[in-house]
């Protein structure tokens, strides 16, 4: 009986395996990357692997995970002054010094633009209290987004025995991090002025990404580079509605592969358009029948010459009042293997207020079952 269920999970694992690789096993691109995969955002659905889930460093991608953490703290507005501990770290720089002021906001352009070392450790040390107890967030973080191959030793990236991950790990950081509309303003901006110093001045800050200026469609993410690591990218670009996240490790062409990956996934992730978008529900007692509702949002769904599978579960009526963005049910779309690609709330469209006269009936009602009760009282 062992032996039997020994036999059916490892079946089941190879069959998770394939479907991972499905549309990518055959695909023979010439990169100079150690380690790339190539996926669909939101579905994360890989279209393209080499090496994909082998652990490697990652160099300064690695503050794509501080940034997120700092931006979804909510404190992006605080203003610290930097001490001495946040600017002992080496490596590349945002310029800070003892004594500077400057917002967290700031420190997350100074990761995401300049890479800045300094910039991660004033972070790890304002949010957390330490770099350590940054660091365990970090890897709480990432078992949360499903990064089960990573472990992070520092905020900044620089090199260390526990610090690596995968470029799938990678891809599924990016991914995530970018449905963040502040991290994606960020990551995607050219340069920025900041204000910062003692006392505080204007400065100009520098992407490092050349993707920015020489793809079209490119969106971010972050670089990074140490001697242990090589060059590593992990790079975002949209076109058509098809959002597309590249990871290369230990990649000494990275801006050409990244280009001839992202060309080869634009070429055959479409946009899917054949889906139900509108629906209506029924409404009772309420000033109309009936209630437009909609999907809140966009699918993320590159179609892979499959087919995609939509299933609606939403309430039949409501009770009104209804309100405009109420959501009131989902719908989940499926590829061909079963597997899940997108869950999206459907929201109503507009306010529906209750029946004038449905309302005074009710009320009518009330005040006769309360005339009865004291009739009774007083009888």
């Amino acid at each position: 009986m062992r032996k039997e269920i020994r036999i059916i999970l490892l079946s089941l694992i190879t069959i998770l395996l394939l479907n991972v690789g499905a549309y990518a096993e055959d695909v023979q691109i010439d990169i100079s990357a150690s380690s790339a995969v190539l996926l669909v955002s939101g579905s994360n659905k890989v279209l393209f692997e080499k090496s994909a889930y082998e652990k490697r460093p990652m160099a300064s991608t690695t503050k794509i995970m501080s940034s997120i953490i700092a931006i979804e703290s909510g404190r992006l507005d605080e203003e610290i002054t930097v001490t001495q501990e946040m600017t002992a770290v080496e490596g590349t720089s945002m310029g800070l010094l003892p004594n500077d002021r400057v917002s967290v906001s700031e420190l997350v352009y100074g990761m995401l633009l300049s890479s800045g070392n300094d910039a991660a450790n004033a972070t790890a040390i304002t949010i957390a209290g330490s770099t350590d107890a940054f660091v365990s967030m970090m890897n709480d973080k990432a078992k949360q987004i499903g990064m089960l191959s990573t472990h992070f030793a520092t905020p900044s990236g620089l090199d260390a025995d526990d610090h690596y991950s995968t470029a799938y790990d990678m891809a599924l950081l990016g991914s995530y991090a970018i449905e963040n509309e502040q991290f994606l303003e960020i990551c995607s901006s050219s340069s920025a002025v900041v204000d910062y110093g003692n006392p505080p001045y204007k400065r100009r800050l520098t992407n490092h990404n050349k993707l920015l200026k020489i793809y079209d469609g490119a969106i971010g993410i972050k670089t990074g580079f140490t001697k242990k690591s090589g060059r590593c990218l992990v790079s975002a670009a949209e076109r058509d509605g098809v959002m597309l996240i590249c990871v290369t490790l230990n990649d000494a062409d990275d801006w050409n592969d990244h280009k001839k990956l992202l060309d080869y996934g634009f070429g055959i992730a479409k946009r899917y358009d054949n889906y139900q978008r509108d629906f209506l529900i029924g409404i009772v007692g309420g000033k109309e029948a009936s209630a437009n509702a909609q999907l809140q949002r966009t699918p993320k769904i590159g179609i892979l010459n499959g087919q995609i599978t939509q299933k609606v579960y939403i309430e039949h009526f409501l009770y009104a009042p209804v309100k405009k963005n109420d959501v009131v049910g989902y719908s989940q779309f499926y590829y061909q293997n079963g597997t899940l690609a997108d869950t999206v709330p459907i929201i109503i469209k507009s306010d529906i207020g209750q029946n004038e006269y449905e309302e005074k009936a009710k009320i009518s009602f009330i005040y006769s079952i309360l005339r009865k009760i004291k009739g009774e009282k007083d009888g």
